[in-house]
């Protein structure tokens, strides 16, 4: 199991990195936007899995914070959720990480996607 508590030394008060509530964020622009074709599947594929039972919404959450303040910030709100369900779906014993390196060989191995085709993503 892995020892998420802070160091000893660390205030009660003091916030992990990935607790933003009340934090100074900017301003909000609250614009309609349609998701990316990959993006909806990513939602897909996460609400499939938890009503199979393969993790649960805490599942998820234990492996985005687990991330670190980098990733966070550096990868896409569903290109952490794709690091998230990998990560549970390989401690669950769903999926190897062999298994997913040969499925994203064999996705390659079809060249474009409908997406690239299109212009869409």
């Amino acid at each position: 199991m892995h020892d998420t508590s802070p160091p000893p030394d660390t205030p009660l008060t003091a916030r992990s990195w990935f607790d933003m509530g009340g934090a100074e964020a900017g301003p909000v622009l609250p614009e309609e936007h349609d998701f990316a074709l990959w993006e909806k599947r990513v939602d897909a594929l996460v609400i499939l899995c938890q009503g199979k039972g393969l993790f649960t919404v805490d599942g998820l959450r234990r492996a985005l914070e687990d991330m670190g303040p980098e990733a966070f910030e550096t990868m896409s709100y569903y290109e952490r959720w794709v690091a998230s369900l990998r990560r549970n779906l390989i401690e669950s014993g769903t999926v190897t990480p062999t298994e997913i390196a040969a499925k994203i060989d064999e996705i390659r191995a079809r060249g474009l996607s409908y997406g690239e085709v299109t212009g869409r993503d």
